[in-house]
This record gives structure tokens, C-alpha cells and sequence, in this order.
């Protein structure tokens, strides 16, 4: 996805880590299918190759969606909400999962009176997707 050259990045409001909130759609249904964070470095790489990269706070190093199972999001468009500080992603998912535990959707459980239910089936073994490390 290429851009013309501006300033846009100024536009972006970072928390004091220098990340940023973003919420992952598909294209075409709306599904929401996971939320990341990303820095300067993962939206630049994002909007350079026009497929999905994150920053992982738990590994402190960015994240190219699928680089290890396959699952890349290919971006059909980058959005910034009223405020600068969410960015919302349009993606085609490739291999129609997102989540690392083998379903289409991070989001799979709801509450209910009787606690949290899946309510998706899980696609594949996550074990199957990253040889069991997940």
C-alpha cells in the first residue's frame, strides 16, 4: 500500500510506550477478528508492504501476522479514529484463521449465565499451525 509522502505519522497519537491500539476487520463481513498493538515501525511496515505487522509486547520485537502459520492479513485499508490514537485495519485473512488457537476470530467466547462459551469452533489444531509453539 503505497502512500504519498506526508506527515501522517504526526497525526498518530502514541502512548507514552510509543504504541497505538488496533483493531482488526475483515473485509467484506466486518467480523472483527483481533486487536494488536502496534509502534511507528509496525504501522511503517504495514504501509509499506501492505500486509499486517504488529508490535508484540510480550517478545518486545515487531510481529509479521503469519510469518509463522501462514495466516498473513493482507490490508485493504488503514484507518485512524477521531481522536488519532486507534488505528482500524480492513484485512483479506488468509487461510481464514486469525487467532493463534486455531479459529477464524479472537474474539470466540461470550458471556453468558453460565460463564464464558465458545461460541466458534476451533479450524485447527494449533499445534498443526505452529508445531507447538503457540
Amino acid at each position: 500500500m503505497q502512500t504519498e509522502h506526508h506527515n501522517y505519522l504526526a497525526e498518530v497519537q502514541f502512548t507514552a510506550d510509543g504504541l497505538v491500539p488496533a483493531i482488526v476487520q475483515e473485509q467484506g463481513t466486518g467480523r472483527l477478528l483481533m486487536f494488536a498493538w502496534m509502534n511507528r515501525e509496525a504501522l511503517l511496515a504495514t504501509i509499506e508492504t501492505g500486509q499486517a505487522t504488529y508490535y508484540s509486547r510480550s517478545r518486545k520485537q515487531l510481529w509479521h501476522k503469519g510469518q509463522a502459520s501462514g495466516h498473513t492479513q493482507e490490508v485493504s485499508s488503514i484507518q485512524l479514529d477521531c481522536d488519532g490514537d486507534v488505528i482500524l485495519l480492513q484485512v483479506k485473512q488468509q487461510g481464514g484463521i486469525a487467532c493463534h488457537t486455531g479459529r477464524h476470530s479472537c474474539f470466540y467466547r461470550e458471556l453468558s449465565a453460565k460463564g464464558w462459551q465458545v461460541t466458534e469452533p476451533q479450524l485447527k489444531d494449533p499445534a498443526e499451525i505452529y508445531g507447538g509453539k503457540h
